[in-house]
């Protein structure tokens, strides 16, 4: 069995790839160079070129703020990739399951957002990735699109990673702490991806349609890095304050969804998977990062 996955250098691609496949499948993740998945021709090649059993998309763009600048970048990789990737799979039924976000939704309301919940993104990388989707639930019916948040782990650059080297550096951190989400560790999205993927692979009658998978539990960006510097310094790291903020007093070129919450519902419901709680997750980043706590004795206290 031939899975093919696309973005296989990013962070949710590389755990992906260091996942612990069953026996029979045998995972292909091309770099960039070896495969434009914005050029048709290529991607057809691709993808009639092997019998592939699944393909999953974690290719994407995602420099929010330089997509508003960069407008045609977003969208190439954003919205055409998908349409190319969903025609190009839909002609021999491959199943493709496509990673978006919580960008797509306007970040109003106090609730976690339904799977089926009306979209408004506020952003061009928002507005490319819902062009995304649009475009595999046009052109390929099985498919499985896994909309997620916050995403970190230790690789690549991201907040987690971001928030230890501040700490070391700095004495004091500022924070928002009016936008609420769901923290996503990267190998737990990755794991909840081929376990659809394998689901949509195995059987025909497998659900599809638009999902939410993020890992359990809430906070706000200020909540999550407190959580990593108090895990950092559990670790030997420094500990240092970290102040919030409101979203107005740290302007971005992209606007921020100040409700980031995705109700996973439907995913336990159709496939009986359900990520573990965040704070669970970050120790585990932070294990592959510094090692473990130092002081098992300090283990606890962990969250927003």
């Amino acid at each position: 069995m031939d899975i093919l996955v696309l973005g296989g250098g990013g962070q949710v691609g590389t755990e992906l790839r260091a996942l612990a496949w069953p026996e029979s499948v045998q995972v292909h993740a091309p770099e960039r160079a070896a495969l434009d998945i914005t050029d048709e021709a290529a991607v057809s090649e691709a993808i009639a070129g092997r019998p592939w059993a699944a393909v999953i998309n974690a290719a994407a763009y995602t420099a929010v703020d330089k997509a508003e600048s960069e407008v045609g970048a977003a969208w190439a990789l954003n919205a055409l990739a998908p349409a190319l990737l969903a025609a190009a799979t839909a002609k021999t039924g491959i199943p493709l399951v496509h990673v978006s976000t919580d960008y797509v939704f306007d970040g109003s309301g106090e609730g976690a957002y339904a799977s089926d919940a009306p979209i408004a993104p506020q952003s061009v990388y928002g507005a490319s990735k819902a062009a995304g989707e649009m475009a595999v639930r046009t052109a390929n019916p099985r498919h499985a699109i896994l909309r997620t948040a916050w995403v970190v782990s230790p690789h690549r650059g991201n907040f987690v990673k971001t928030m230890l080297r501040l700490a070391n550096e700095r004495d004091r951190l500022s924070v928002v702490d009016d936008q609420h989400g769901c923290p996503t560790s990267a190998a737990d999205l990755a794991a909840a991806l081929a376990e659809v993927a394998l689901h949509l692979a195995r059987d025909p009658e497998a659900p599809t349609g638009t999902f939410h998978a993020v890992n359990g539990g809430e906070t706000t960006w200020c909540g999550f890095a407190r959580a990593i510097v108090a895990g950092g310094a559990r670790r030997g790291g420094r500990s240092v304050p970290v102040d919030g903020i409101p979203t107005s007093a740290y302007p971005t070129p992209a606007r921020r969804p100040a409700n980031s919450r995705l109700d996973t519902t439907s995913l336990t419901q159709s496939f009986a998977i359900s990520l573990r709680p965040w704070p669970e997750a970050l120790e585990d980043i932070l294990d592959r990062l510094l090692g473990p706590v130092r002081d098992m004795g300090q283990v606890g206290g962990v969250g927003a």
